[in-house]
């Protein structure tokens, strides 16, 4: 698998499993609704207290598995540098996260105010290795 497959499935399967790096260097795993952005990075959304956004600013990189709804088919692995977007100037890709893993907000403008409330971020990976290239 390619990055533009990897990018490609996750897009159209959200659920994904995030690790990133601890201060001594063993891995932080965390449950996470992914989507692909018009850049094509793979963006995730979180709170500014949450470990992984820590883990992030001190070690920038990730590795991310994408899964099917079949526990057993088809999956993708990504990994690369991540950026971290705080508010205010996360506002716009919020809105763009939101629609791309769920359609339209019923309220916006609630979205907006719970965004902020929450202390949310873009984590916003880009490719550099994407898999699997084998199976078995």
């Amino acid at each position: 698998m390619d990055a533009e497959e990897a990018r490609r499935f996750i897009a159209e399967n959200h659920r994904a499993v995030l690790a990133t790096q601890r201060a001594d260097g063993q891995p932080q795993l965390s449950p996470v609704a992914a989507v692909v952005d018009e850049a094509g990075l793979v963006v995730v959304s979180s709170r500014e207290t949450a470990v992984k956004v820590r883990n992030l600013r001190r070690h920038p990189r990730a590795w991310l598995v994408a899964l099917s709804d079949s526990w057993y088919g088809p999956m993708a692995q990504v990994e690369g540098p991540v950026e971290v977007v705080s508010l205010p100037e996360a506002m716009d890709g919020l809105v763009d996260y939101y629609r791309r893993a769920a359609g339209d907000h019923p309220d916006w403008d609630e979205y907006r105010a719970a965004m902020q409330r929450e202390r949310r971020v873009l984590l916003r990976l880009t490719i550099d290795r994407a898999g699997p290239n084998r199976s078995g």
